[in-house]
């Protein structure tokens, strides 16, 4: 009944003892009582005690204590009591009613300042509480680390009763390494005194090792009155649920930073499972219906095939035994990731459902799988915008908890914003193939051979990001064997830019066909970018400002292999660099004119002479352009690479880019070389012939000669007719001299120059004119003809082929 320690405030030697007979008179009176209430044993002693020490106004409060007590054989409580000064004393009393062997009842009180009897009491239901109903594990350890005493929250987790754990070690407790780890943390709080706090330390049941349990823990030594140490107490509190929370919040925000980097299908899947592992699964794959990764839509069938598109694993080995990436799989229908897509919904397969269906999808390394202690798994659709794109999946065999619904949910929600992401990079993919295929489309996709040149060339998008850009090379053919040679870059990325650049090689096309000098082309080709811009504002007048420029720049030239001159012109484009058959490389010094697109402004031609064997390298900025805007090195390296004109072109081409070119560029690169031929002398003959009436037949003579010189006997006939026709329209309608001129490579050119700017034009005689034929028969008896301007008047050539 009564309690020795010196915390307790019932102990004997402080506690007032009071004893009333069954009368409720005084029998026995403490000297403590004496100190607390005033009374002396000789002023109490046969005296009721309601008469002396209770207040009449605390009568009836006490009076029903009484009656308590009396029911209940005892009481305990805070009573007010009088001292004998007269003031109120609250004391703290326990009352006991005991009958003695003469079945006379007495009242044993004892009684102590109230204030100590409440922080007793307090202590005492605190510790009741942390036995009894504390939700935080409670340990008390002996100094050799035995368990002494549990409360009921370890009970619960450890599936064990209290009493069960007496006597009982850590290592007996928990599994082994986990058991290591608890007992070297006790031992150092019993060797050093100090308390420590553990935050989130994981540990395993012995009686269930696959579940991973989480916790919180403090420790503390005790020891006694005298110093002694007598054992360390252990706070536990299981923090799992909390710790998995807060993880997968961690996972998600993780997941929303690295998933979705790009616009690319397949670094998306590679994202998606380089998040998963190691901190949701051991191993995780993603697998994308096949036409996905094109861009295409997936199929309304769902079943297969899919194409590996991402394998993560905690090791390499163990990543070994799945199928590699970028293989095609042929789904089995037994197969959860068939389920899946088929139902698209999620599977989850915890250990107590394995079965060989788990690896008909991996078969060829399922016995690897089996023996590497896969034992959980979960099949999650990717699903975005109502249409399923593929699935991953995930697997355990390292971590010993299963899957459980959390991380089916955890699973579900990566899952959900990858194929979020996916389907914006397929959608972008399917957006950029279908821009590139119309960039490619108004591309050249191969350059016939030219007498004239010798041409290398290479066209490089631009990297993802960047997009679409309007860049352009072309070879055309002129008359007379000539050629031009254009390069050109519209302002701008994107699908815009793609289709202006397709109408602005249409138009240079067009304006070559007239044979019209680099300078006038350029000029006229100004004037369409003008009319462009308009239109484009006129009809996309919501657009940003920025998105309604239109501006390109172009370098135009012209090389004739017979008097081996090039013409060449620029509006605000990088000059072609320019080497000599003996390796001597510089950048043509040329007047640079203005952009396309600013109107007004005029252009200027420039004229050089090329030997034979020169190389004539023409290129858009995204050859050269840094991301510090130095151009100086990158042109350096261009020369450098040009310094061989010998070497084959194929191999010069390749070489520049290898050499310019450090990364992926960041705009589009068009690169065109040129070799320049020259026709031999003997291929052509030239003869000025007076404008006279015997002109046409001094034609036929030459041509008929010369001919039959070339061994092309058989167009003799064919060609004196056109000589003659082109001789007489110039003698009868130009006047001055008249030049006529034969060129045979690869085809039969018949040119005829006079002073006149008047055009001929082809037209049907009536059957009763006399002449206005002669147009006709040229055309009939050609390939080709037509007409160019000089600034000394026109030229009229014909082309017959020699088959």
């Amino acid at each position: 009944m009564f309690s020795e320690s010196p915390e307790d405030p019932f102990a004997l030697r402080r506690v007032a003892s009071v004893v009333l007979d069954n009368r409720g008179e005084v029998v026995g009176w403490s000297e403590r009582a004496e100190q607390l209430l005033g009374y002396s044993v000789g002023e109490v002693i046969g005296r009721r005690a309601l008469d002396f020490l209770v207040d009449p106004g605390d009568r009836p409060v006490v009076s029903g204590i009484v009656a308590e007590c009396t029911r209940a054989r005892g009481w305990f409580g805070v009573v007010p009591l009088r001292h004998r000064g007269g003031h109120r004393v609250e004391l703290g009393i326990r009352a006991r009613v005991v009958t003695r062997a003469d079945s006379v009842q007495e009242w044993f009180l004892v009684g102590a300042p109230a204030g100590e009897v409440t922080r007793w009491e307090l202590d005492r239901a605190v510790l009741d509480g942390m036995y009894r109903r504390s939700p935080i594990g409670l340990v008390v350890h002996s100094p050799d680390l035995r368990v002494v005493r549990v409360n009921r929250a370890i009970a619960q987790v450890s599936g064990l009763p209290t009493e069960r754990h007496v006597g009982l070690g850590s290592a007996e407790l928990l599994v082994s390494e986990d058991a290591q780890v608890v007992e070297s943390r006790l031992r150092r709080v019993l060797d050093t005194g100090r308390p420590e706090i553990f935050t989130e330390q994981s540990s395993r049941l012995r009686r269930d090792p696959h579940r991973e349990l989480v916790v919180s823990a403090s420790s503390f030594r005790m020891e006694d009155s005298t110093g002694r140490v007598i054992g360390v107490t252990e706070l536990v509190e299981d923090v799992t649920d909390r710790h998995r929370a807060r993880r997968r919040l961690a996972l998600l925000n993780e997941a929303s930073a690295r998933i979705g980097t790009t616009l690319d299908v397949g670094q998306t899947a590679r994202e998606l499972a380089d998040v998963a592992v190691p901190d949701l699964a051991d191993h995780v794959s993603v697998d994308l219906l096949e036409p996905v990764p094109r861009g295409e839509d997936p199929p309304q069938e769902t079943t297969g095939p899919v194409i590996r598109m991402a394998v993560r694993s905690v090791s390499v080995r163990e990543a070994q035994l799945m199928h590699p990436a970028g293989g095609l799989i042929h789904l089995r229908p037994e197969a959860p990731q068939a389920r899946c897509l088929a139902e698209r919904r999620p599977v989850l397969e915890p250990a107590a459902g394995i079965s060989s269906a788990w690896y008909s999808m991996e078969l060829p390394r399922a016995q690897g799988a089996v023996d590497l202690g896969v034992h959980s798994l979960i099949v999650v659709p990717l699903a975005a915008r109502g249409q399923v794109l593929g699935v991953v999946s995930l697997w355990r065999s390292r971590r010993p908890e299963p899957f459980e619904e959390d991380d089916l949910m955890l699973a579900q929600e990566f899952a959900s914003r990858g194929a979020v992401t996916i389907d914006n990079a397929r959608r972008y993919t399917q957006q950029q193939k279908a821009a590139l295929t119309l960039q490619r489309s108004l591309l050249p996709h191969d350059v016939p051979e030219h007498p004239a040149i010798e041409v290398a060339h290479r066209y490089l998008p631009a990297s993802a990001a960047s997009g679409l850009g309007g860049d352009w090379f072309d070879v055309i053919p002129l008359s007379g064997t000539r050629v031009a040679l254009v390069v050109g870059d519209v302002v701008g990325h994107g699908i815009h830019a793609a289709a202006t650049m397709g109408r602005l090689r249409t138009a240079v096309h067009t304006l070559a066909s007239l044979d019209l000098e680099p300078d006038e082309v350029l000029s006229r080709l100004d004037d369409l970018v003008n009319l462009l811009a308009a239109e484009q504002e006129a009809v996309n007048s919501d657009l940003p400002q920025t998105e309604q420029v239109v501006g390109a720049t172009c370098l135009y030239a012209v090389y004739d292999p017979i008097s081996r001159r090039c013409a060449v012109a620029c509006a605000g484009h990088l000059p072609p660099a320019v080497a000599t058959p003996e390796g001597r490389v510089s950048l043509l010094d040329m007047p640079v004119g203005p952009p396309l697109g600013l109107g007004g402004l005029p252009f200027e031609m420039n004229e050089l002479e090329l030997a034979e064997g020169s190389l004539l390298a023409l290129y858009t900025n995204g050859l050269i352009e840094t991301r510090h805007g130095d151009i100086d090195v990158p042109l350096a390296r261009l020369r450098a690479m040009l310094t061989r004109p010998a070497q084959p072109l194929e191999q010069t081409c390749q070489a520049v880019l290898d050499s310019v070119l450090t990364g992926h560029p960041r705009d589009d690169v068009a690169l065109l070389i040129a070799r320049t031929r020259v026709l031999p002398p003997e291929k052509v003959a030239s003869w000025e012939l007076p404008a006279e009436p015997t002109a046409a037949a001094r034609a036929r003579a030459l041509t008929r000669a010369k001919l039959t010189e070339w061994g092309l006997g058989q167009l003799t006939f064919t060609t004196e007719l056109v000589a003659s026709e082109l001789v007489t329209n110039a003698y009868r309608y130009a006047g001055g001299p008249v030049v006529l001129r034969l060129i045979h490579d690869g085809n039969l050119i018949c040119e005829v120059s006079d002073t006149s700017s008047t055009s001929p034009h082809l037209r049907r005689a009536r059957s009763t004119d006399e002449g206005g034929r002669g147009l006709f028969l040229v055309a009939q008896f050609t390939e080709r003809w037509g007409t160019r301007y000089t600034r000394d008047g026109k030229t009229v050539w014909t082309e017959q082929t020699l088959g």
